[in-house]
């Protein structure tokens, strides 16, 4: 039975997320674009499996929801210090960095939300994954302690992640 279910629905949580998406889209709530959309997540999740051979095998859904609500406090934050270095510091008193970021995360999936985190950040962009998977570079607008960053998001991010990706 179990196989069965897999089979039908292998990413029941995208199928979901893709129904509540398709939901809202149609600026109205019926019983027919529930089930449409249902249709469309379980289509759509099916077709995409071949891409998603190696799936986390659990997933802390409570530990992301505090996880993107301080990310999305640190966006906020972020971009108050970006205005405020943009608006202040003269571009030759700048200080960019680059930054070797060394990974403990191994699932695809972590590193990508940790890469996307740090894009989505104001003043820092991840900008290249090691061939093997284990450290990530990063720029860094302006810092005057690029260890001081790098710890940050080790500290801060990846260990977050970690948790959720067990």
């Amino acid at each position: 039975m179990k196989r069965a279910f897999v089979w039908l629905i292998p990413h029941p949580f995208v199928t979901l997320l893709l129904a509540i998406v398709w939901t809202f889209l149609q600026n109205e709530v019926s019983a027919g674009m529930v089930v449409f959309g249902i249709i469309l997540g379980i289509i759509i999740s099916r077709g995409t499996s071949i891409w998603w051979p190696n799936t986390p095998k659990s997933f802390r859904l409570d530990k992301m929801i505090t996880y993107s609500v301080m990310v999305i406090w640190d966006i906020l934050v972020a971009n108050i210090q970006v205005a405020w270095v943009v608006l202040t510091v003269p571009n030759a008193k700048l200080k960019p960095a680059w930054i070797v970021v060394p990974l403990e995360l191994r699932q695809p999936e972590a590193i990508t939300v940790l890469a996307g985190t740090i894009t989505l950040t104001p003043g820092t962009v991840s900008a290249d994954l090691s061939d093997e998977g284990h450290s990530l570079l990063v720029h860094v607008l302006h810092t005057d302690d690029p260890d001081a960053v790098r710890d940050d998001i080790v500290n801060r991010y990846q260990s977050r992640l970690k948790e959720i990706f067990i």
